[in-house]
């Protein structure tokens, strides 16, 4: 089974949007951009404009897709779409389960497999973003 998801890599002030997986769910207790399931004849950028509000609350705009990578992980193989976003409106719930974190500190943290080489990378796409076009 193959399944796409479309994530929001959200950057406030060159910090970070990162939830934790819940408990009793695949990869529980790991940490992730927020991001889900993309519905079928839905747009990436929307799927995770919209998952990222179910899932925080808050509202982002998403802009440009800066990676995928395609993971196996023995019953399902993952399709990770990450866009760039940014805030724009809402107000992010009060949760254990939410934080922003600079790109070093979520090095340390636990991700997903599939998100690893991304999350390696994030040095250059931070970098990229701060530079004037």
């Amino acid at each position: 089974m193959r399944i796409e998801v479309c994530v929001a890599v959200v950057e406030r002030e060159g910090r970070l949007l990162v939830r934790r997986r819940p408990r009793g769910g695949h990869l529980a207790g790991l940490w992730e951009f927020p991001g889900g399931k993309r519905r079928p004849g839905e747009r990436g950028r929307a799927c995770a404009e919209r998952e990222t509000r179910e899932e925080t609350g808050l509202r982002v705009r998403a802009g440009r897709e800066a990676a995928r990578v395609l993971h196996d992980y023995g019953d399902r193989r993952v399709l990770l779409r990450f866009f760039e976003a940014v805030p724009a409106g809402g107000r992010l719930r009060r949760s254990a389960s939410l934080r922003w974190v600079t790109p070093a500190a979520l090095r340390r943290l636990p991700v997903p497999a599939a998100n690893r080489a991304f999350v390696g990378r994030l040095r250059a796409v931070t970098a990229r973003r701060a530079s004037p076009p």
